[in-house]
């Protein structure tokens, strides 16, 4: 599938130059529009539950204040496995959380 995805992606490697013609402002409402379809899953995060809500809402607001996605879910990350030590809910986190807690550690401690 990797492959097929990057043959589909050659062609636009010659085609890259075009993109400069496009101004920065004409990919906004794409962007706006992106934002809207994702506040859709917003509505799944149960708000009541502090140590899912808390993170949640730090790498939604984090996002945008940092101008950097993989900052904002980072810190989000981070933030999930923290609050799960500290409520002693440890056991519902899962393995590949906390390497992916420890990698956001590493990509945070660059900054």
């Amino acid at each position: 599938m990797a492959v097929v995805a990057g043959l589909c992606f050659l062609p636009f490697l010659f085609l890259s130059p075009l993109l400069s013609l496009v101004p920065a402002i004409a990919t906004a409402p794409a962007l706006i529009l992106v934002g809207v379809f994702m506040m859709e899953s917003i509505t799944k995060i149960e708000w009541h539950q502090f140590d899912e809500a808390i993170p949640a809402f730090i790498a939604m607001i984090l996002i945008p204040l940092t101008y950097s996605i993989s900052d904002g879910i980072a810190w989000g990350f981070l933030s999930f496995v923290v609050l799960k030590l500290f409520v002693g809910r440890v056991e519902e986190v899962k393995p590949a959380m906390w390497v992916v807690a420890a990698l956001s550690v590493l990509l945070l401690a660059q900054l």
